[in-house]
Order: structure tokens, then C-alpha cells, then sequence
């Protein structure tokens, strides 16, 4: 062993030492190892810094931009509100519906991009579902190194050992060829998470102290059973009748909050003015404040249907409608005067629900009660209004936000552009039109070009402690290279293998592919390990086929450290695991997945050249 191969391998186990004990942080690591490889004189700095100009790099973060427009346009949460709605309250559901979809769309691209554009829904399953994050990223993770083992076009290191094999004269692999070992390890795969999980971090995220939630205002201002949705029939007498004209708050004591209006393709919220005229097929959302009314005996009297209601005070529309809390300044000329006196919703479009004046709410008809200073008002509106609430121009002064309003979405209305943009990335990466991290730049152009995304929500989408932690790894695969170390490796295998039998041959070589994969990229252990399962097929003159589907195998199996795939990697931060979480977690099933493919590989391609 050379003096430059010791040093290497010296900060090799260092570094893995340091992931090991969780400090410093992975990135702090990453920027020591980056720093450390030139000053053994194997690589220069500028040689570490490429990983900067990798095109894997620029994927992973064209694709965090691609994920944070799929999140802000409501794809995500369409997507986890499916799943939500096909497993229900049941970890052990949404975990199988998870993996599937993962593999499934990872088996048709890029599994470092299912990846990114999976993690934003999971984070919104796990906050709908009270399930912890940490229950969901290495599953996602694992399905979506499962899905390189799926179709040829999966992942790098197949296209990779299938060039390798045609280089040397073969056929090459056939698209569906991965297929058989892919499926039964998908299997397993959901089997072992389901009995894991209970292994992973269980913590949940709390809400910031002090933080509301629209759920503690309905109980504070008493809104419960004041809510409605009431269908204008065909016969009511409010078709065609504009709001001012009707002036249900003065005649019946009802707010009418909001109005569902079918549009060209689906319904759509919009909010109520004196002028807007009402249609037969409208739908009301009422806020009913006056107690002597009877919300039967007022639909029968205006020709209403009611409807059932999704969420408790209309909190599953929380997206359009907003609410806050105000309070009514010392300077306000609200002092002394009712809400009906000032106009107050004709003035600010927005419409007071709710009324406290000192620890207790007020019941009566707080719409026509003299405000006072230090009252506080619950109103509903659009969030946009709520943003234009000034104390000069209203008359009062915002007070409190709902926690509810982090998770608006910024572009609302924007989820068919949002698909196409995902639609086209994903054509392109499949029929291989241009190179992947080209696709994924069409992909954010267009997302931005479509209003999906802007330029600063861009740049703060990206996951700049995962960019430094690949990048800062990446030299090792050229050090080892140059140190002569994984040619002593590839060296050594030929020689153990000597005379052993194939199933023993080939559990070596997977093996090896999976040490080396946990240490530098799939892609450069591919790049390595094709030539040398084929020369030991041929040794052996046997069929180079199911030698080289052992490597492509055990090239996606990276599962038992953080490092060994960016797939791993992206997890890491949102489910906030350690370098430990992976080795426990994923080290035995990896022991599984090289048994099974050790079993299958040589049955569906069988080792006799004549049998091919």
C-alpha cells in the first residue's frame, strides 16, 4: 500500500467516523474532507471543486426547484391529500401507498428526482396525518433506490453496466430486464419498513409557542354550529337579487362569508360585494350570528338547500378564506360607533365573525354594540385583504395570524401548469431527448416562465447543506481511483473468487459493489465493477449477464449509509436521522436484497452462455 492510498483511506475512515458520531455536522465534515484530499498531493483543489460543475449537482438542485413549485402550486398537497384519503389515519397504509408511488415513477426517472419531489408530499402527509417525518423519509428513500432496480432507464448505473456489455460485443440488457428483481425487492422492501418503522425517530413537530390555529378561534369566539352551506335552488327567491338589495345581515342575522361559484372547470371562491348578483347553483357559506334564526325555517324561506360542511368553520377552504384577529386602537374612529355605522365590511371587505371585549365573548348582536377601545374583532376575508389591514385606513390594528398561513399557497391555481412543467421533465429524462440535468433546467424555466415559481423562492428551495455534503464527497471516487486503491480492490476479488462456485462468485461481487457504493457515487462504482464482473465471467466462461445484473443490483443497493446516494442524502435534514439511523436500518436490508438477488439472478438469467 502506497503512502498517498494510506492517507486517502486515513480520511476515508475519518470522515466516516465523524458522520458516525453526528459531529460535526454532515456539511462541516464534507468541507473538512474537501479541504483535506489536495493536501495529500493525490487531487488538486481545483480537481475537489468540480463537484461544484457536476451536472449531478445541478440536478439535484434544478429538481429542489422543481419540488418547491409542485409544493407552492398545490400539487404536493393534492397528491398527499390523496393518499391521505386512500389510507386514512393508517401508518401502515400510507407507508405501502408511499413506496409504490415512489417506485412507480422512479422506475420511469430519475430516483434522485421522485426523491426531491416526493419529500414536500410526504412532509405534508406526515403533517395532515400526525404521522412523524422521520417515519416516512427513509422509506421514500429506499423506494426510490428500489425503483433503480425496475427498468433500464431507472437509474445511471444501469445505462452504464448495459453500454460496458455492448462495448464488449453483447446485447445488452432489454427495458424490462430489471424488472423480476425489482418487484420482490419492492415487496420485501414495504414488508421490512413495516415491521422498522417503529426503529426510526418518532418525533413530531410541535407548533411554535404563542401560535394559533383557526381551531382555537372557533372555540374562543364561540363560532361552533354557526356555520352553513346553503345551495340557491332553482325556485329561491335570491336569483338574480344582488347582496346590497337583500341585506341578509339586517333581515336574518346571517353572514354570507363566501360564495362557491361553478366556473368553466370547476368551482372556484369569490367574495361577496354589495354588487354581486346571485345565481341559480350558487353556493353560500353563512355565518349565522343572530340567535333567534332558525337555519331551516330561513332556507325554506329563500328557497336554500342545505348542504353538508367539510371542515369546522370552514377551515377546509382555509386556502381562500382568511382570518385574524384585530383590535381597535385608542385613535380609531371605530370608538363609540357600531360596525353597520362605520360600513366596516363595505369599506375593508372583510367581515367581523366574532367580537371580545376583555376575557369574554360577545353573544348579542355585536354587528349594532358601540366598540370600545381594546376590543378585539375575528374577521374573515381574503388573505390579501387581511395583508391591507392598515390602522388608518381600517381602523384597526392586526393583532394575531392563524398558523394556518404558512400554509397558503403562493400560486394558488397554478397546478395544471405546475403538471405540464413535471410532465415535460419527465418525457425528456425518459426518451433521453437531452441529458437529465437539461430537462430539469427546461423544467425550471418553465416553471418560472408559467408563474409556478419565482426567482427568490428559487434560490431559498435549495438545499445548500446537501449541495456542500455531495460535493465535499465527491473526490474520493477520483482519489481512490488514482491511489490504485479499488484496482487493489477488483484485484483481490479475482483472486478470493478462485475456484469458488457462482453463487458464491456472485454474492462477491455484489458485495463489493455495495462496500465501494457506500464510499463514492453508484454511477463511478458502476464504471468500475462492469468490467471486472464481466472479465470474471468470462474466466469462469459463463454467460457476463446475470454478472453484470449482480452489479447493477448492488448498485442501487445503498442503502446503509447517508452518503452513499444523494437519494439518501436529500432524506437526512427533512427526516432528521444520523449516520446510525441508516447503518441500523439499512445494513440488514441490504444483507436482504443481496440474498435475494443472489437467489433470483442466476434463475431468470442463467449462467450457461448456451441457455441465452
Amino acid at each position: 500500500m502506497s503512502i498517498e492510498l494510506a492517507m486517502v483511506l486515513g480520511l476515508l475512515v475519518t470522515a466516516i467516523v465523524m458522520f458516525a458520531i453526528n459531529k460535526p455536522r454532515m456539511d462541516a465534515v464534507a468541507i473538512l474532507m474537501l479541504v483535506s484530499l489536495p493536501l495529500t498531493g493525490v487531487i488538486t483543489i481545483d480537481e475537489g471543486l468540480r463537484g461544484f460543475a457536476d451536472g449531478n449537482i445541478v440536478l439535484i438542485a434544478a429538481l429542489f426547484v422543481i419540488g418547491e413549485g409542485l409544493v407552492r402550486t398545490g400539487v404536493a398537497r393534492g397528491v398527499g391529500d390523496l393518499l391521505i384519503a386512500k389510507t386514512g389515519k393508517s401508518e401502515v397504509k400510507l407507508l405501502v401507498f408511499l413506496m409504490i408511488s415512489v417506485c412507480a415513477l422512479g422506475s420511469l426517472m430519475s430516483s434522485t428526482a421522485v426523491t426531491a419531489i416526493f419529500i414536500p408530499i410526504a412532509l405534508r402527509v406526515a403533517a395532515t396525518s400526525g404521522t412523524s417525518p422521520g417515519r416516512l423519509m427513509m422509506p421514500l428513500s429506499f423506494a426510490a433506490l428500489i425503483s433503480g432496480m425496475m427498468t433500464l432507464v431507472a437509474t445511471a448505473p444501469n445505462l452504464v453496466i448495459n453500454s460496458e456489455l455492448v462495448r464488449q460485443g453483447e446485447d445488452g440488457f432489454g427495458f424490462f430486464s430489471f424488472t423480476p428483481f425489482g418487484v420482490p425487492i419492492l415487496i420485501l422492501g414495504i414488508i421490512y419498513m413495516v415491521i422498522a418503522r417503529r426503529w426510526l425517530p418518532s418525533s413530531k413537530e410541535e407548533p411554535a409557542p404563542g401560535r394559533v390555529s383557526l381551531a382555537d378561534w372557533v372555540q374562543e369566539f364561540e363560532l361552533a354550529d354557526r356555520e352553513y352551506r346553503l345551495r340557491v335552488s332553482s325556485h329561491s327567491a335570491l336569483v338574480g337579487k344582488s347582496l346590497g338589495e337583500l341585506d341578509m345581515r339586517g333581515t336574518s342575522g346571517a353572514n354570507i362569508i363566501a360564495i362557491e361559484r361553478m366556473g368553466r372547470f370547476s368551482r372556484t371562491l369569490i367574495q361577496p360585494t354589495p354588487t354581486t348578483r346571485l345565481q341559480f347553483g350558487d353556493v353560500l357559506l353563512i355565518d349565522l350570528f343572530s340567535p333567534t334564526t332558525e337555519i331551516h325555517e330561513l332556507a325554506d324561506s329563500l328557497g336554500l338547500e342545505p348542504l353538508p360542511l367539510a371542515g369546522a368553520y370552514f377551515n377546509d377552504r382555509s386556502q381562500e378564506i382568511g382570518m385574524a384577529q384585530v383590535i381597535v386602537p385608542a385613535e380609531s374612529p371605530l370608538v363609540g360607533k357600531t360596525l353597520v355605522e362605520k360600513g366596516f365590511r363595505s369599506s375593508t371587505g372583510l367581515t367581523v365573525i366574532g367580537l371580545r371585549r376583555a376575557s369574554e365573548a360577545v353573544n348579542r348582536d355585536f354587528l349594532n354594540t358601540p366598540l370600545r377601545v381594546g376590543d378585539t374583532l375575528l374577521v374573515v376575508g381574503s388573505w390579501k385583504q387581511i395583508e391591507r389591514v392598515r390602522p388608518e385606513e381600517t381602523g384597526v390594528l392586526l393583532l394575531k395570524l392563524p398558523i394556518e398561513l404558512e400554509e397558503v399557497l403562493p400560486a394558488a391555481g397554478k397546478a395544471p401548469q405546475a403538471l405540464f412543467c413535471l410532465g415535460v421533465v419527465v418525457v425528456l429524462m425518459v426518451t433521453g431527448i437531452v441529458a437529465n440535468v437539461h430537462a430539469a433546467l427546461i423544467g425550471c424555466l418553465l416553471m418560472g416562465v408559467l408563474g409556478c415559481i419565482d426567482l427568490n423562492s428559487s434560490y431559498r428551495s435549495i438545499s445548500w447543506k446537501t449541495i456542500v455534503l455531495i460535493v465535499g464527497m465527491l473526490p474520493f471516487s477520483l482519489a481512490l481511483q488514482r491511489t490504485g486503491g479499488v484496482d487493489m480492490a477488483a484485484d483481490g476479488l479475482l483472486a478470493v473468487t478462485s475456484g469458488a462456485g457462482p453463487h458464491a462468485v456472485l454474492a462477491a461481487l455484489f458485495a463489493l459493489t455495495a462496500i465501494l457504493g457506500m464510499f463514492m457515487s453508484n454511477t463511478a462504482t458502476a464504471v468500475l465493477m462492469a468490467p471486472v464482473a464481466i472479465a470474471v465471467a468470462k474466466d469462469m466462461q459463463a454467460s457476463p449477464y446475470p454478472f453484470a445484473m449482480i452489479v447493477a443490483l448492488a448498485a442501487s443497493t445503498a442503502f446503509v449509509t447517508p452518503v452513499s446516494s444523494p437519494v439518501n442524502t436529500l432524506v437526512v435534514t427533512p427526516g432528521n436521522y444520523t449516520f446510525g439511523d441508516f447503518v441500523r436500518i439499512g445494513g440488514p436490508f441490504a444483507l436482504i436484497a443481496m440474498i435475494v438477488s443472489v437467489f433470483l439472478v442466476p434463475i431468470v438469467l442463467p449462467l450457461s452462455i448456451a441457455a441465452q
